[in-house]
């Protein structure tokens, strides 16, 4: 199958396409904003230079396209021009996303990575929440949810007085119980 467009058509399309402020990176930015969680992008510093980072909970989101990344899904497909070319860039780029994985990993960073095909209308929400529940696992995870033993005495604490002091008799008081 001939490609429709000649080869500098072609390039031209291809080099149009950005890597940052994608559309599937704009909808998890504007869903953990509105959640009230705040992110720096693009971190040079970061091996990969993430799409998202969140500092507090020491995560970085990557939000990749199906394509360019070769995820196993049904939006990814082969060109059948230059197949050797394509199956090549995306072998070389899985490479470099599983390298930068481990040195994140080895920093001691959390890794989520969300595909633009769980970002299509029909399971974006379950997603979306699925990755708000992982944030929240990370943050307990980092700090620690505090365990508080059970009381151990004899009588169990109370906030408040005695009804008795009250002028509340025993009927009353059961009552009230």
């Amino acid at each position: 199958m001939a490609d429709k467009m000649t080869p500098a058509q072609r390039h031209y399309c291809m080099s149009r396409i950005g890597s940052k402020n994608t559309k599937p990176e704009l909808i998890v930015r504007r869903f953990l904003h509105a959640h009230g969680l705040r992110y720096r992008l693009h971190v040079r510093r970061l091996p990969g230079t993430p799409d998202i980072v969140l500092s507090r909970y020491k995560t970085v989101i990557l939000v990749n396209g199906c394509f360019w990344h070769g995820h196993n899904c049904s939006s990814y497909k082969l060109p059948h021009t230059r197949t050797e070319f394509w199956e090549a860039k995306i072998n070389r780029n899985r490479d470099r996303d599983a390298r930068k994985y481990l040195q994140l990993r080895t920093m001691n960073w959390h890794v989520i990575q969300i595909w633009e095909c769980q970002l299509k209308p029909k399971v974006r929400q379950a997603t979306l929440h699925a990755l708000l529940r992982t944030l929240n696992q990370i943050l307990l995870l980092n700090y620690g949810a505090k365990e508080y033993a059970p009381y151990r005495g004899d009588a169990i604490p109370v906030a408040a007085e005695d009804v008795s002091e009250y002028g509340i008799d025993a009927n009353e008081k059961e009552f009230m119980h």
